[in-house]
C-alpha cells in the first residue's frame, strides 16, 4: 500500500478556486466510449473539477481522495458523492464502475496496488482514463522568461514525481487495453495576477518558499510584469492534455455501485 505523499492539503482552499477545469470534449468523448453510464469513480479528485464534469454523463459519480482537507473543500451536484480514500483502497464494490478517471494525480500513486484496485472495480469492458498536463507557454516573448523560472528557480523544487509529468506519462506501465487518444486543451483567459494564483498552488513553489523564506512569485511577476503589459490585460493560455485511456478484460458480476 502507497504510503500517501500529501502535497495539497495545506492548499487545499486555493487549489479549488485556481487550478484550472478540464475540457468539456473530454468527458464527452470519454462517455461515449462507455457501455453504461450508472457510476464513475473520479480518483484522486482533489477539489472536485472532473468529478463535476463527469456526472453530466453518469448517473452517480464517486469522487475519493486520500487528503482529507481536499474533500472538505470539494463541491459539486446531488449525484456526486465525496469520500475520503486512498487510491488503492477506494472501499467500491467489485466490477461496479462504468469509467475511472485520475486527473494529474496518478504520478503520486503505488501503481502495481492502485492498478490491482483498477481492475477490481472495473465493470467488464470498462474504461479507465488517466492524465495530466504540464507546464503551460506563455505568448508574447514571455516564454523564455517563464520557462526559466519553472526550470532553473522552482526545477530544484519539484518532487521527484514531477518528472513523470514532464515525460507525459510514457514511461508508465499500463496492463490495459489502451486505445488511440484525440487531442485535447486546457484553454483560460487570465490576467497576470489570476496567473500567479494558480502558480501558487505548486508545490514546488510552496517548497522553495519554505526553504528559502521568501516566495518566488514576486520576482517572476517582476519579469514578465513589462512583457505581459497592463497586469490585468486578459490572455488566452493553453496546456495540452495527455491521456493514456484503456479498456478493462475482467469477467462479469452483478455488484451496484457503493
Amino acid at each position: 500500500m502507497s504510503n500517501f505523499k500529501d502535497h495539497f492539503s495545506d492548499a487545499s482552499a486555493a487549489y479549488a478556486k485556481f487550478r484550472p477545469t478540464y475540457p468539456d470534449t473530454l468527458f464527452t468523448w470519454l462517455a461515449d466510449l462507455c457501455h453504461e453510464h450508472e457510476c464513475a469513480w473520479d480518483c484522486a479528485t482533489g477539489s472536485g473539477q472532473a468529478a463535476i464534469e463527469l456526472a453530466q454523463h453518469f448517473k452517480q459519480v464517486i469522487a475519493t481522495d486520500a487528503s482529507s482537507e481536499q474533500v472538505t473543500h470539494a463541491s459539486g451536484p446531488a449525484n456526486v458523492r465525496f469520500r475520503v480514500a486512498p487510491a488503492e483502497a477506494s472501499g467500491l464494490d467489485s466490477h461496479s464502475i462504468d469509467l475511472i478517471t485520475v486527473a494529474q494525480a496518478v504520478h503520486w500513486f503505488d501503481l502495481p496496488h492502485f492498478y490491482a484496485e483498477v481492475i477490481r472495480v472495473l465493470k467488464p469492458g470498462g474504461v479507465f482514463a488517466l492524465w495530466g498536463y504540464g507546464r503551460l507557454s506563455l505568448p508574447t516573448g514571455m516564454d523564455a522568461v517563464f520557462q526559466r523560472f519553472y526550470g532553473e528557480t522552482i526545477g530544484p523544487y519539484w518532487p521527484p514525481e514531477r518528472a513523470l509529468i514532464d515525460e507525459e506519462y510514457r514511461s508508465l506501465d499500463f496492463p490495459f487495453a489502451e486505445i488511440p487518444t484525440p487531442e485535447f486543451l486546457i484553454e483560460v483567459e487570465w490576467n497576470l495576477p489570476r496567473l500567479l494564483a494558480y502558480l501558487s498552488t505548486w508545490s514546488a513553489v510552496k517548497r522553495y518558499a519554505v526553504q528559502n523564506g521568501e516566495n518566488p512569485l514576486p520576482g517572476l511577476q517582476d519579469a514578465l510584469a513589462p512583457l505581459w503589459g497592463d497586469q490585468n490585460k486578459i490572455k488566452r493560455l493553453r496546456w495540452p492534455l495527455f491521456l493514456r485511456v484503456g479498456y478493462s478484460a475482467t469477467s462479469s458480476t452483478n455488484a451496484e455501485c457503493a
